[in-house]
């Protein structure tokens, strides 16, 4: 299992639903928090371990309604 971190920005105003969106229909989100800065969300997913990352996103995530922009990041081990 891989675990990546996915920052999206969303248009002006769509946010919640991109949130609601992703969380209802892309099984591999598991969490998706708000959060302040250039981004407006962040999604946290685990992948299995043979999943093209770059494929995931583009597919999945930057299909959303309302998702402008995408920024993600792998996780390597978790600590607690």
């Amino acid at each position: 299992m891989q675990t990546i971190f996915v920052m999206v920005k969303c248009d002006l105003g769509k946010a919640y639903q991109v949130a609601d969106q992703a969380v209802q229909e892309v099984e591999q989100v598991s969490e998706v928090h708000s959060i302040s800065g250039q981004y407006d969300l962040l999604m946290k997913c685990y992948l299995a371990q043979d999943t093209d990352i770059g494929r995931f996103v583009t597919e999945h995530i930057q299909t959303l309604a309302g998702v402008r922009d995408t920024f993600t990041l792998i996780a390597f081990k978790a600590f607690a």
